[in-house]
This record gives structure tokens, C-alpha cells and sequence, in this order.
């Protein structure tokens, strides 16, 4: 079985290691959405193939316990932002990685313009500088759900007077 208290990690890597196309989308990736390491992009892409797994085994099964299974990963998914309310199961087969990597707490501060740049928005969440809700998340690949992202808020004075004096100066721009 193994330990409990050892950290397994939480994604797979890509079948071959030298592909040239996804190497040049994994390096787009990791600029346009501030990524440190690649298997921060392999452990989204690991979370979203197993919704796509999931919606797939529901869709082909026909029986109670599929339905409830269908209802529950479709609130999951509701709930962390990434299907519309009244949406089918189908649609779940639409999600593309960046609609995961959308909902990252470094990539939604950014847009909301708390912070200037992607690496910006990394560096406040691992100094502590942003909180959601009452609590201080460290963590930039937060997944943050639909309830929690309008309780995203700096709370460090410093923090606070850098963004004044970007927004002062016309510095934040919009991504």
C-alpha cells in the first residue's frame, strides 16, 4: 500500500521525451501563464484527463449509480468554474487545459489586476501577500472556485503600495 505520510506525485509525464511540437506549446504555456516547471502544466493536464476519463466511463454506463456520479462530477465542476450551471456531461469533453489553468490562483489575481505580471502574481501568493477569503494561500496553483474568487484580497501594506504605484503610473496592463 505505502506509507501514508510519503508524497506520490500527482501527475504522469508525456510518453516520449523529445516531441518538438509539444515541447514549443509546453514552453508557450509556461509564458503565458508564469509556470515555474513543466509538471506544474503535466499535473493540470493529469487533473483534467481524469474529468475527461471520468465523463467518459459516466457517459457510456446507463445505470443509477452512473447518474448520481454524472450529477456530483458535474457540481465539482460547477463549482470550481469550469462548466455552466445547467450544462450537460457532454460538455465536460470540451475542457481544454488552459480552461484549468484559468482558474489558478496566479493566473486570477493577475487578471484582476493585483498584480502587474504573472510573475508578479506568483511572487505575492508565495510571500504571503495574498489571501482568499480569511485565509493565506502560499500555493500559486490554487484552484480557486467560483464561491472563493470574490474573496481574493491583498493583505500586506507593501503589497498594497506597489500596486498604487503601478496603477498610478499606467504599469498594470491587462492579460
Amino acid at each position: 500500500m505505502g506509507d501514508p505520510k510519503r508524497q506520490r506525485k500527482k501527475f504522469s509525464k508525456p510518453g516520449h521525451p523529445w516531441q518538438k511540437e509539444r515541447i514549443e506549446a509546453e514552453r508557450g504555456i509556461l509564458k503565458q501563464y508564469g509556470l515555474r516547471r513543466k509538471y506544474e502544466i503535466w499535473k493540470m493536464d493529469s487533473m483534467l484527463k481524469k474529468f475527461l476519463h471520468r465523463a467518459k466511463t459516466i457517459i457510456g454506463e446507463r445505470t443509477s449509480q452512473s447518474e448520481k456520479e454524472k450529477v456530483q462530477l458535474l457540481q465539482r465542476l460547477y463549482a470550481m468554474g469550469l462548466v455552466k450551471k445547467d450544462s450537460k456531461i457532454e460538455e465536460v469533453l470540451n475542457l481544454t487545459l488552459k480552461d484549468l489553468l484559468e482558474r489558478r490562483l496566479q493566473t486570477l489575481v493577475c487578471r484582476k489586476q493585483m498584480a502587474s505580471t504573472m510573475l508578479q502574481a506568483r511572487q505575492f501568493i508565495t510571500h504571503e501577500h495574498i489571501a482568499v477569503g480569511s485565509r493565506k494561500i502560499t500555493t500559486p496553483s490554487y484552484l480557486v472556485s467560483i464561491n472563493e474568487e470574490p474573496e481574493i484580497r491583498l493583505v500586506h501594506p507593501i503589497s498594497l503600495q506597489i500596486v498604487a504605484k503601478e496603477q498610478k503610473h499606467g504599469n498594470l496592463k491587462a492579460e
